[in-house]
């Protein structure tokens, strides 16, 4: 089921108004998909690009066409190890979220 353009918008709306709103998308992006859970954090990744940078300036600045990021972050798509984080690196910089990794022993 696709985003409706009223949630879309209020989305946008949110996350260029709230910082932390930004933040937690971005976190939960990144912990569903170091999680495994790919699908999802392709899912929230997308609605963070089209909500922030959109991906025709994404892909200005990864140096990537904007089809080819609309098929990585698709629920089939499969993003190398550096495509993706290039797009983690931009969407750091557009969003002013500084991500950083910490560990837990399970």
């Amino acid at each position: 089921m696709g985003l409706t353009r009223e949630f879309k918008n209020t989305l946008a709306a949110r996350a260029e108004r709230d910082p932390r709103f930004r933040e937690a998308l971005f976190t939960e992006a990144l912990n569903a998909y170091f999680a495994g859970d790919t699908a999802v954090g392709k899912a929230i990744l997308r609605d963070l690009v089209n909500a922030t940078v959109g991906f025709e300036e994404l892909a200005l600045t990864v140096k990537k066409p904007s089809k080819s990021l609309h098929r990585m972050l698709a629920p089939r798509g499969n993003p190398s190890t550096d495509n993706f984080f290039s797009i983690v690196n931009a969407l750091q910089k557009k969003t002013h979220v500084k991500l950083r990794v910490t560990a837990k022993a399970s």
